[in-house]
Order: C-alpha cells, then sequence, then structure tokens
C-alpha cells in the first residue's frame, strides 16, 4: 500500500498497532469517541479491520536504537462482513502529521483495500472531513430518509 508519501507506510498488521495510542487518541483527542475505555477500544480493534500508518524511528543520538516498525501516526478501522457493506470509522490522524498528506493516503488505502471485496456500500459518518472523503467517492446519502439507526450516539 503505497498511497501514503514517503517516508509513511501503512500496514493492516493489527500486531503492529500500538493500541494505547490509539486508545489515548481516540479518548481524549477525536470528538466522536471521547471517553471510550480500552477494553471498548480493544474488542473494537480485534473485530474490525484496521489500518496503522507509521513513520521510521531513527532512534536517537547516542540513545536508544532505531525501532525498523516505526512510530504510529495514523489510524483507521473498518467494521464489514467483507461481502456487502463496511463502515469505516475512527479515522486519527496524529497532530504532528496532519498536513502531510497521511489522511488522504489512509482514506485511498482503505478505499482501495476495500474494492476487491465489491462491497454495495461504504459508510462513514464525519462531522467536520466531508471535502477530504468526496474526493474518494463519499457522498451524501440520496435518502437520508431511507436510514434509521438504534442508539444513543
Amino acid at each position: 500500500m503505497d498511497h501514503v508519501p514517503a517516508p509513511y507506510e501503512i500496514s493492516t498488521d493489527p500486531a503492529r498497532l500500538d493500541r494505547a495510542l490509539v486508545h489515548r487518541w481516540l479518548a481524549t483527542d477525536a470528538y466522536w469517541a471521547l471517553g471510550r475505555s480500552r477494553a471498548q477500544q480493544d474488542t473494537a480493534i480485534d473485530n474490525s479491520l484496521n489500518f496503522g500508518v507509521y513513520a521510521p524511528d531513527p532512534g536517537t543520538p547516542g540513545g536508544a536504537a532505531p525501532d525498523p516498525g516505526g512510530r504510529q501516526v495514523a489510524y483507521a478501522r473498518v467494521v464489514t462482513d467483507r461481502v456487502t457493506f463496511a463502515w469505516l470509522c475512527d479515522v486519527y490522524v496524529a497532530r504532528d502529521a496532519r498536513g502531510a498528506g497521511v489522511g488522504r493516503g489512509l482514506v485511498a488505502a482503505v478505499r482501495d483495500h476495500l474494492a476487491p471485496y465489491r462491497l454495495g456500500r461504504i459508510l462513514l459518518a464525519t462531522g467536520d472531513a466531508h471535502g477530504l472523503y468526496a474526493k474518494y467517492g463519499f457522498e451524501p446519502l440520496a435518502d437520508p430518509t431511507r436510514w434509521m439507526a438504534l442508539g444513543t450516539e
């Protein structure tokens, strides 16, 4: 997946995720997940298709050795049956990585990763990034009156 600019890389390997960091980002800095517990986040990760974006970690001069896996700078999660439907959610880019094309690359990577499944619909909800998602084919629901929700959020 070469959608993000160098030197970033994307992986769907859940073992590479920094779960504590993802939880901190979402529970403290994402309006849609504020207060989410670590247990809830871990369960969500375990039952989803996850995307992490990583930056190379060169280590520190005279200090820590480089981390070949890199440090995580972004995250996205997809809930899907891989046949008919997917929900893109929990898209987050670390503040120090914003503006570098990481978010755009992450959304493109998710879209392209899901394309072979030929899903009938991929949904997402956003309060502030309509323009970003529109660049990758997302559009408002044609008839939102046909949709209903069960839940408190």
